[in-house]
């Protein structure tokens, strides 16, 4: 079972917390996250690009001149590729890029993003992160606390202090244990975390 420390917003260690094995402890599958990055990456891909074939664009209709006999090269239609406002090759169309993942393997490569924040000792766990009104000074000064840079914060409950307190800081982003996912959790250096957040993280993934 691991455990680590947990902080106050100063950066003094004020106890420690066991997390659980089966979420926090688990053996990390590169194959498996890399997988579901993809996916996810590939899910926010809006494919509404678009373009015109030879057979899509307007005029062309008639051959421009004859087959034979003009010395210039043979044509049959001023629409084609190599032509001025002609038709674009093999040109690209709306299409969607989502991917299906089953949820057994979203579920292990969470589980595995987390373990490997432990393994490389780059959670953090925070005894609290009450805020009564956005202080993006608070958040900075926190923050520089723990020499954290690209930091993601997780909160257990969506809380529009904390975020409004951070979300103008580079690098830096909230999210509440209901948004975490793979790819954020791998892409931040630290990963910044409240007791609050880590009993939610426990309860919805155990």
């Amino acid at each position: 079972m691991p455990t680590v420390a947990v902080y106050n917003r100063d950066a003094q260690k004020v106890g420690e917390i066991n997390l659980s094995d089966s979420i926090f402890g688990v053996e990390v599958n590169k194959e498996v996250m890399h997988q579901v990055v993809v996916a996810q990456l590939a899910n926010k891909r809006q494919g509404t690009q678009s373009a015109k074939t030879r057979s899509e664009v307007r005029g062309g209709g008639i051959k421009p001149w004859r087959q034979k006999g003009t010395g210039r090269a043979r044509q049959g239609s001023i629409r084609a590729p190599q032509w001025i406002h002609g038709g674009v090759v093999f040109a690209p169309k709306s299409r969607s890029y989502r991917m299906s993942i089953p949820k057994k393997v979203r579920r292990l490569a969470m589980k595995s993003a987390l373990s490997s924040k432990v393994n490389e000792e780059e959670i953090i766990v925070l005894e609290s992160l009450e805020m009564t009104e956005p202080k993006t000074k608070e958040v900075v000064r926190m923050l520089e606390a723990f020499e954290a840079n690209k930091t993601l914060i997780v909160v257990a409950e969506k809380n529009e202090n904390v975020y409004r307190s951070a979300r103008n800081i580079p690098n830096v982003t909230v999210l509440p244990v209901n948004n975490l996912n793979v790819y954020d959790i791998l892409k931040y250096d630290k990963f910044m975390v409240t007791k609050d957040a880590v009993a939610k993280i426990e309860e919805v993934y155990v």
